[in-house]
C-alpha cells in the first residue's frame, strides 16, 4: 500500500508558475512510477505528464510540453511538477498517481492522492 500527498496548488496569475510536490509513504514507495493528472470542472481527469521509477524516462501530453517539468527525489520519496508558463485553461485538481508501468492511461496507476487545486487567472 502507498499513500500519495500532494501540495503546492494555489492562485497564480497567467504566465506565472508553481512547483507541485507529491510525497509519498509506504512499502516500495519510491519503486514506482509515478504520474501527474489534472481533472477541470465538468471534464475527465487527463494526464499530464509521467517518470519512471529511476527517472531516466520522463512523458508529457502535448498541451503542456515544453512548459512542465516532472522530476523526481527518490532519497526523499518525492515526485515534482514544475509547471510554467501557467494559462488559464491550465485550471484543475492536479492528481498524484503511482503504478508499477508507465503510461498515459489512468488504468495503468493504482494509488491516487487527493488532489491539489491550481486555479490560474487570466
Amino acid at each position: 500500500q502507498v499513500q500519495l500527498v500532494e501540495s503546492g496548488g494555489g492562485l497564480v496569475q497567467a504566465g506565472g508558475s508553481l512547483r507541485l510536490s507529491c510525497a509519498a509513504s509506504g512499502r516500495r514507495a519510491s519503486s514506482y512510477s509515478m504520474g501527474w493528472f489534472r481533472q477541470a470542472p465538468g471534464k475527465e481527469r487527463e494526464f499530464v505528464s509521467g517518470i519512471s521509477w529511476g527517472g531516466g524516462s520522463t512523458y508529457y501530453a502535448d498541451s503542456v510540453k515544453g512548459r512542465f517539468t516532472i522530476s523526481r527525489d527518490n532519497a526523499k520519496n518525492t515526485v515534482y511538477l514544475l509547471m510554467n508558463s501557467l494559462k488559464p485553461e491550465d485550471t484543475a485538481v492536479y492528481y498524484c498517481a503511482a503504478g508499477d508501468g508507465l503510461g498515459f492511461s489512468r488504468s495503468t496507476y493504482v494509488y491516487w492522492g487527493q488532489g491539489t487545486q491550481v486555479t490560474v487567472s487570466s
